[in-house]
């Protein structure tokens, strides 16, 4: 039997990262189910830093996280983690009214700019012409190495005494006086408190431990890599992105990596490509841009969870002592990461947030799953 004060269950970059805060002052295991940490959602994402995306408090979380992505600890990683690329958030002629929406939720923020018809096409010489009337310019939008992220934390995590414990399905979790015990694949562990971090899986574990889902809907996205068309050098593209989020395009390693933006209701599970959000995929880019995708070099899906108001879940249960919640990340959970588990992990710990988050007009209320209705 493993003794912990701590269990994480979940390896992705929520638990990874949390942990990682949490191994300096608590003795901590981190649980997960693959044989490898990442498998599912971490793994498969192309992240984006970009202050504007998202709900109000992960976009607080962001610029939260900026200072730790822009200079992260001595040997955390080997390379930057953060690249060049911007964004371009693009609206046809009857989408000028979300495109105007969109600038006055983010009116205070920095690096943004409207760009017009001709400038844009200009930009992106793969637009078709006369598509997009304007779009909203988002300058220091940067692409993530998700891998360095992840690794660093996970690093980080074993350097500070941190134990993973990989192929450990978790199978029951019981009370155990004050404590928790963890049934899993790999044996038996016990904690004083658990950080649910299990992404698609977090209502499931949640249930295990007696507490009220949260509401959680796993979602599938898409992705899929083309060849860049003869005649084009997109290597310095932005990521264009449809203002209504009904698909994205953006270079990668020398070809494009498109996507529906789809967002299907699934169970968790190792989600796989549907070939009809493939199909539609392809007829979305190809009417946006001067593509004719004739071969499709990778394909692959991923999971990501949302509740109800798009926000994460980071607080302990209201009704289950030691039972803490992070989940709920969305499609925002890699550009958030390093304030986010800084939050959690002062939450779980019974310490204030810190202040830099708290600057950027965090309410810690805003994550807590008292927020939400349940049951």
């Amino acid at each position: 039997m493993g003794t912990c004060d701590v269990a994480v269950i979940g390896a992705g970059i929520a638990g990874a990262s949390v942990a990682a805060e949490l191994a300096s002052d608590a003795r901590v295991i981190l649980i997960e189910r693959e044989a490898q940490p990442g498998y599912h959602t971490t793994g498969r994402s192309a992240a984006l830093f970009s202050a504007i995306y998202g709900p109000a408090p992960i976009r607080a979380l962001t610029r939260a996280s900026a200072p730790f992505f822009e200079g992260p600890p001595d040997g955390f990683s080997s390379a930057p983690l953060l690249s060049p690329r911007g964004a371009l958030m693009i609206g046809r002629e009857e989408q000028l009214g979300a495109i105007a929406a969109m600038e006055s939720e983010i009116a205070d923020a920095g690096g943004i700019r409207r760009v017009e018809r001709e400038a844009l096409e200009r930009m992106v010489p793969l637009l078709r012409r006369g598509y997009a009337a304007a779009a909203i310019h988002e300058t220091d939008a940067r692409d993530i190495d998700v891998h360095a992220l992840h690794q660093g934390y996970l690093r980080r995590f074993r350097s500070a005494g941190g134990e993973i414990v990989n192929n450990a399905e978790v199978l029951s979790i019981e009370r155990d006086g004050d404590g928790w015990r963890i049934e899993t694949s790999a044996g038996t562990i016990a904690a004083e408190s658990i950080v649910n971090a299990a992404g698609a899986w977090a209502d499931e574990i949640g249930a295990m431990a007696g507490a009220t889902p949260i509401g959680l809907v796993p979602k599938r996205r898409t992705a899929v890599i083309v060849s860049v068309p003869e005649g084009y050098d997109a290597a310095d593209y932005p990521i264009v992105v449809d203002i209504e989020e009904e698909f994205y395009l953006k270079p990668d390693s020398g070809r494009l990596l498109i996507s529906p933006a789809d967002e299907t209701p699934s169970p968790p599970c190792d989600a796989q490509p549907d070939e009809l959000d493939v199909a539609i995929c392809v007829d979305r880019i190809e009417k946006a841009f001067d593509l004719s995708v004739r071969h499709i070099e990778n394909k692959w899906a991923g999971l990501r969870s949302f509740v109800a108001d798009k926000v994460p879940v980071a607080g302990y249960d209201g009704d289950v002592p030691g039972f803490f919640w992070l989940a709920g990340q969305g499609g925002y959970g890699i550009q958030s990461a390093p304030a986010l588990a800084r939050t959690a992990a002062a939450l779980v710990m019974g310490r204030p947030v810190p202040g830099d988050v708290l600057d950027q007009r965090l309410d810690p209320a805003s994550l807590s799953p008292a927020r939400l209705e349940r049951g």
